[in-house]
Parts: C-alpha cells; structure tokens; sequence
C-alpha cells in the first residue's frame, strides 16, 4: 500500500487537529463554568430557578447536535438587526464563534446533569457536618459539596469530554478546517478517502486515548485515600 499522500498530507491534518483541541478545550471550559449554576439551579426548589434549567437541558440534551449548530449558524441571520443593535452580529457570522458557542451549550447540559448527579450522591453524613459548623449557601458548595461532586463526577465527565471531541468533526460542516474537514477536503482532491479517513481516524485516537490516561491519573490522584494497600499492610518491606 502506497503510504504517500498520508505522509504528504499530515501536516495539514496535525494543523486540523490543533484547532480540534482548540475548539474541544475552549467549548469544555466554558461549558464546564456554565454547567455548574445550571445543575445548582436543577436542584433548587424553587421553581423560578429549576424549571428554566430543566427546559435548557432538556433541549440541548434532547435534539441532535448538527440540528443546534444549524439552528445558530444558519439560524442567527434571521435576527442580524436586532443582533446589529445588540452589537453581537459580529461574532455570530464567524464560524468558529457559532461553533464553540454550539459545542458549549450542548455540553454544559450534559455536564450540568452529570453534576447533579454528583452531588444528590455526596453523602448527606458530610453535608450535615459542615452545617453543624456554621456553613451554608454558597460556602457548603465551595467547600464541601462541589469538589466531593467533582470527584464522583470525574469518570462520566471524562466520557462527555470524549464525546466532544468527537463531536467537534461536525464544524466542518459549517466550513472550519478542523482534523475532519481538512481530510474531506484532500480528499476531494486526491480521491483517497480510505487511507486519509483512517488516518484521521487514528489521529482522533490517540487524542481521545491521551485523554483518558490523564483522566485516570487525575482520578487516582483524587482518590489517593481509596488506593489498594499492599497485602502485607502499610509498613511491610518490598521485598528489595
């Protein structure tokens, strides 16, 4: 098998992967900075706070991505003037902007779910003994409640964060040069698409398999406390 358009071609689609990461690492963290109000809201009794949450995550939960990220790149032209006036058409007609604010909402529902989750788990036992000290409100959260939810909620997160980035193949789409949309686009020229697709595909993966080591790293780091003693207990020789 003839390897070279492959070599030809990698630098150009290493290029896509960078804005790849770009657009996954920006989406994540601003969905991750959205997510948490929108899962604290969730569990508010209040209905003035949880029912505008669950609206919005069951939308972005409910419908498919490439819908959402029509609905706002080809969507927002229908309201240019009152973005006009807004001062915010300027950032709704580039397609990267559409694209990371598409992928943030979309994950921020996700995320905000798997949050709630997280935290309707912390156990109650903890919670009640940072109140019996005089927490409450935003610093029981801050303190107690977020980094334990934080912690169960690593795993599933490293999943959504997976998903992501896989999503991301579909800004090419709407015209960005990502890893995928640079492969389409050699493609068309060279009329490859087999050797070019799975050398995208393996590019993708190791990307996503980077991401779960350091996922796991992080995860047993977190939960150094959990770790398996050895058999002979904490003090026992090596064996050296």
């Amino acid at each position: 098998m003839d390897l070279a358009i492959v070599w030809e071609s990698l630098p150009r689609l290493l290029e896509g992967a960078v804005l790849t990461l770009e657009i996954t690492f920006v989406s994540l963290l601003a969905g991750l900075c959205l997510a948490v109000p929108v899962a604290i809201a969730r569990l508010s009794h209040r209905r003035i706070l949880w029912m505008p949450a669950y609206g919005y995550m069951l939308y972005f939960r409910g419908t498919p991505l490439l819908v959402q990220l029509f609905l706002v790149y080809y969507g927002s032209g229908q309201f240019q003037p009152l973005l006009d006036q807004a001062g915010v058409w300027f950032l709704f007609r580039e397609a990267y902007f559409c694209a990371v604010l598409t992928l943030t909402l979309n994950t921020a529902a996700y995320t905000a779910e798997i949050l709630r989750g997280a935290i309707i788990a912390v156990p109650r036992g903890e919670i009640e003994a940072a109140r019996s000290v005089g927490m409450s409100g935003l610093l029981l959260y801050r303190r107690i409640i977020l980094p334990k939810a934080f912690r169960l909620a690593l795993p599933a997160y490293t999943n959504e964060a997976v998903f992501l980035l896989q999503a991301t193949s579909l800004v090419s789409i709407i015209t960005l040069l990502d890893l995928t949309g640079v492969a389409r686009i050699i493609v068309a020229r060279s009329f490859e698409p087999y050797k070019l697709y799975i050398a995208a595909g393996l590019i993708y993966l190791v990307i996503t398999y980077t991401f779960v080591l350091v996922s796991r790293r992080l995860e047993l780091r977190l939960s150094g406390h959990r770790r398996e003693q050895p058999v002979g207990g904490v003090g026992s020789a090596s064996g050296r």
